[in-house]
This record gives C-alpha cells, sequence and structure tokens, in this order.
C-alpha cells in the first residue's frame, strides 16, 4: 500500500537518499527544504516538493496546509534538515558573545526548531495506527564533539522523541531516533574536510568506512516498516561503532 511520507531536508545527502528509497518502495514522497532550486532538481521519481524555513512557524503553517491539500493523512514524517550552521551567511562584527549567541541560537533552529514546529504541525495527520515519527541526531550528541553548539542542539531532540513515543504510542503511533557519525557525501562540512580529519574519523570506526547516506536511508527505512511496530523511543547509532571504538 502507498504511504505518504514527508521529509525534511529531503533536496541534499541523508534527506534526499531516504527520499529515493522511499519512492522506490512506491511510496509517495514530499521534500521539505529552503532552498527551492535544490528541491526541484532532486531526482526522486513522483515526488512532490515545497519550499519552506521550517524555523518560521508562518512557513510551517504553509507546509500543513499543502500537507493537508495533497496528503491529507502522514504514514511517515522523517526529519533530516539541519546542519551545524557552516551554509549559513556570515555576519559582521567580532564581540565573541555576539558570535556565541549567533551560533548557539542558529543550531538551536536548523536542529531543534525545524522539527518541533514541523512535528507539532503535523501531529494530527499521523496515521493511526501505523504512523512513524524519525529523527535525525548524530554521534556528536553522545560525545560532544565538533561544535558542542550542534552537539547540544541534537541532544536535546532525544528527551523531545521520548515524550512523543510516550504520547503517541498508545494511538499505534511510533518514533525513534537515528544517529548517525561521519557521512560521506554531504553538506555538513561545508566546503570540505581536511584529509586529517577525514583518515581520523574514519579510523574511529570498528569498520574502518566512512558512513553513506544509503545506510543511513535503510535504517529509517527499516524503522518505518511492519517489522520494527514494537520499537519505539529508541536512539539507533549509525556509526560502524565509532562511538564505543573512540
Amino acid at each position: 500500500m502507498t504511504r505518504n511520507v514527508v521529509i525534511s531536508g529531503g533536496g541534499t545527502g541523508i534527506g534526499l537518499a531516504t527520499a529515493r528509497v522511499f519512492a522506490a518502495d512506491g511510496d509517495q514522497v514530499l521534500l521539505l527544504g529552503r532552498r527551492k532550486h535544490v528541491l526541484e532538481r532532486a531526482q526522486v521519481p513522483g515526488a512532490l516538493t515545497y519550499a519552506a524555513d521550517l524555523a518560521d512557524p508562518e512557513a510551517v503553517r504553509g507546509v500543513a496546509g499543502f500537507v493537508g491539500r495533497e496528503f491529507g493523512a502522514v504514514d511517515v514524517l522523517v526529519h533530516s534538515a539541519g546542519g551545524n550552521g557552516l551554509l549559513e551567511p556570515p555576519v559582521g562584527g567580532d564581540d565573541p558573545l555576539d558570535a556565541v549567541a549567533r551560533e548557539w541560537t542558529i543550531n538551536f533552529r536548523l536542529n531543534v526548531l525545524t522539527a518541533v514546529l514541523l512535528t507539532e504541525a503535523l501531529k494530527e495527520r499521523l496515521a493511526e495506527p501505523g504512523g512513524r515519527v524519525l529523527f535525525l541526531s548524530s554521534i556528536a550528541a553522545y560525545r560532544g564533539s565538533g561544535r558542542a553548539s550542534y552537539a547540544a542542539a541534537k541532544a536535546s531532540l532525544h528527551p523531545y522523541a521520548h515524550h512523543l513515543a510516550r504520547s503517541l504510542g498508545p494511538h499505534g503511533i511510533t518514533v525513534n531516533v537515528v544517529a548517525p557519525g561521519y557521512i560521506e557525501d554531504t553538506e555538513f562540512f561545508g566546503d570540505g574536510l581536511d584529509e586529517e580529519r577525514r583518515a581520523r574519523l574514519i579510523a574511529e570506526t570498528l569498520d574502518k568506512r566512512p558512513g553513506t547516506p544509503g545506510d543511513v536511508a535503510a535504517t529509517l527505512h527499516w524503522l518505518a516498516s511492519p517489522g520494527a511496530a514494537h520499537i519505539t523511543s529508541q536512539i539507533i547509532q549509525v556509526n560502524g561503532g565509532a562511538e564505543r571504538g573512540h
């Protein structure tokens, strides 16, 4: 049976790989993101697109209206929008406290507010029973590695997911989190990653290879399957064992 799948951050990286997996399964996919041109060039068969800043309540209301008109019910909601702020435009000024406030605010908006607002706006449309809500966290939420602001933002998704799982569970809706490690072929590192750091990140894994968007997409697809119907309020790490091997 065709499912309605909504994916934030669906135009690139993990979100795009996830969209392709669901579309290949015959599902109807809606790609959300801020950049209209990125969404429109995404090669996902039959996908709908809607450009919006998901940290803006008014824009999210627009998304909810579009979903209501095009889909009605939402079977799977995947939160892949996020990042560490490297793609945000620079702001002038050299006051260190201003810079700290900006960095932490950006990371909260990108990684937390986008997910919370979209979930709350679509919560009443989740299929009952059988609905799935899936969040993207990070290995950084466990280790505090990289930018502390990014790690803290991702970590704050965990209690929200547990809260949702508790409230939505009686309706037959599961809520889970996937926490990737180093994933290649994404925009996460902006202009690129120096070879020394890349080698260090790979060395931390137990299987000695970088992760791919497809690794994460396959996990998300499985968590949305009937086979994972009794799995909820869990944080699944997809990092080649790097969190334990470090």
